[in-house]
């Protein structure tokens, strides 16, 4: 034990707590003004967000310790447990709509959006399936296919919710776990132009996802008024920004500046200091997490560390994406920074597990 505690990463583990205080500042700035006309409390996003802050560290360090054997051992049932959950999201009296999407359970005080859950049960169970079939990696049939049936009923229902960002993010986070597993070129390449063939079908089959997929490209004010409030935040921040607090667009301006949209009013605020934190908070924890996937030997503690690192990575880059106006908007909040208790929680439970792998190192 103590000779893991030395190798764990204490720079990551330094820069992650960083970018959740930094977050926990920024979601009480952000959310102030709505707190107090919803809430009659200013401090009523932050003090959730700092609940789930503490209930992250508390789960980030459990797994820190577990047994990753056992984890992977359990990644079965917690495929089958993802598969309750997302069905639970549609029953009407469980399930519970918000911005005309069915994506949370409701239980009594307690509601949690199960997609942000079901990200880091799906690292599990690939790596640890990917792990045991190497030697057959080049059987397509019997190596690479059959856990991809459980990603494609895991993507259907996520997208009946409907919820194709995070079903995307899903997908292209188990799409590169079967990438650095060792399959074949031929066979990424046929489940490449299958996946992208998919998400396009999925893309026009209703004409609001059409819509909301391309209107960060020819947009209409009327039709993406988050993004155009985005764009004034951003320009008018200046260099340096208005400092703390002296953001006009979370007045009212851009809905719910605390959750998906935080980063422009970041930006607003902090200016090119904001952005250069958290981007460089980003490329450490990809710089960190491809380091210990290097330096452990195991094929699955290799495959925990790169899915922990590609989903942090991917979700950022389609939130900063948005928010400039480069990528569609998805709703997909932002790691450690966006108001969220669930992507909070379970991003943090991912980082335990990153952690965990990174005390398994060899590094003398």
């Amino acid at each position: 034990m103590k000779d893991r505690l030395k190798r764990f990463d204490y720079s990551l583990i330094i820069t992650v707590l960083a970018m959740c205080i930094f977050g926990l500042v920024m979601v009480y700035s952000t959310s102030y003004t709505r707190g107090t006309l919803l809430h009659e409390n200013g401090s009523y996003y932050f003090n959730r967000q700092l609940i789930f802050f503490i209930m992250g560290l508390v789960l980030c360090t459990v797994m820190a310790f577990f047994s990753l054997k056992s984890l992977g051992k359990l990644s079965p049932f917690l495929v089958l447990l993802s598969i309750i959950l997302l069905g639970l999201v549609l029953v009407p009296q469980i399930g519970i709509v918000r911005n005309s999407a069915r994506r949370w359970i409701e239980i009594g005080p307690i509601a949690f959006q199960p997609s942000e859950i079901v990200k880091t049960f799906m690292i599990i169970y690939f790596a640890h399936i990917y792990a045991k079939k190497q030697a057959y990696l080049d059987h397509f049939a019997k190596g690479v296919l059959p856990p991809l049936f459980i990603l494609g009923i895991i993507f259907i229902m996520i997208l009946g919710q409907p919820d194709l960002g995070t079903a995307v993010h899903i997908l292209i986070i188990c799409g590169f776990i079967v990438v650095f597993s060792g399959v074949r070129f031929v066979h990424i390449f046929m489940l490449g132009l299958i996946a992208v063939s998919g998400i396009g079908f999925f893309a026009i089959s209703q004409p609001y996802r059409l819509q909301r997929l391309t209107s960060f490209m020819d947009f209409d004010p009327s039709e993406s008024y988050q993004l155009v409030n985005s764009y004034v935040s951003i320009a008018t921040s200046g260099l340096f920004g208005n400092g703390l607090g002296n953001s006009v667009q979370k007045l009212g301006y851009l809905p719910e500046a605390q959750t998906d949209f935080i980063m422009a009013v970041v930006v607003e605020e902090l200016g090119i200091f904001g952005v250069l934190f958290i981007i460089g908070g980003y490329l450490f924890i990809l710089y960190r997490g491809v380091q210990i996937s290097k330096q452990v030997d195991a094929v699955y503690l290799k495959l925990l560390a790169l899915g922990v690192t590609v989903q942090i990575i991917i979700q950022a880059v389609i939130n900063l994406g948005a928010i400039s106006g480069m990528l569609p908007i998805t709703g997909i909040p932002l790691p450690f920074i966006s108001y969220g208790g669930t992507s909070l929680v379970f991003t943090l439970l991912s980082v335990g597990i990153l952690i965990n792998v990174s005390g398994r190192r060899s590094i003398d």
